[in-house]
């Protein structure tokens, strides 16, 4: 993993473009205007990654590329940043269908997490789902988020209001950090890594 850059613009672009009917179901989409909401056009790669970088700079949000055998294929987001008394973000991800599956995406969510709990020193982390989105739903559990309930109409995802599972982490349920814990389930042989 490594931050986003402008520079990814082409690959960011052709992995979209490759898994758009993979991920169409699961994509943010902006609401209809509303009265007190102007329509908003889907930004370009290059507005989201420089607002992606305006947050980061801000301590808002971390914007990662996933990168395995160097190639980009996939994305992490770390949002919603929060500190004083809460100390906790969200975590969103998507990745590239010819390799999911292989384990890609929860070593990114178990270095993200680590690095949330102990570089930053935030407390908890969450990771909201469609309940239908069984192989990001898999990446949570295989990591350990506990699931705590449903947020009925939660995000505005493939043109409408829907329901999202949340899942949860504290920083005192991995004290030995979510890379080794993965590590060692990984390790175990359990199905589906």
């Amino acid at each position: 993993m490594r931050p986003i850059r402008v520079r990814d613009q082409r690959a960011w672009q052709e992995l979209s473009q490759r898994n758009r009917d993979w991920l169409r179901r699961w994509e943010a989409t902006v609401p209809p205007a509303g009265p007190a909401r102007p329509a908003s056009a889907r930004p370009t790669f290059r507005q989201m990654a420089r607002y992606l970088r305006h947050e980061a700079a801000a301590g808002r949000m971390l914007p990662f590329v996933v990168l395995h055998r160097g190639r980009l294929v996939g994305q992490l987001t770390v949002g919603g940043i929060t500190w004083g008394s809460m100390c906790s973000a969200n975590v969103g991800y998507w990745v590239d269908e010819s390799v999911a599956g292989r384990g890609i995406m929860p070593t990114a969510v178990a270095l993200a997490v680590d690095h949330c709990f102990t570089g930053l020193g935030l407390h908890r982390i969450e990771v909201c789902i469609r309940p239908e989105n069984r192989p990001s739903r898999r990446v949570a559990e295989k990591l350990g988020f506990r699931e705590e309930g449903m947020r009925p109409r939660y995000l505005h995802i493939d043109g409408d209001w829907r329901d999202h599972l949340v899942y949860a982490l504290t920083a005192d349920e991995v004290p030995e950090g979510m890379l080794n814990r993965w590590r060692w389930v990984r390790g175990q042989g359990t199905r589906d890594n």
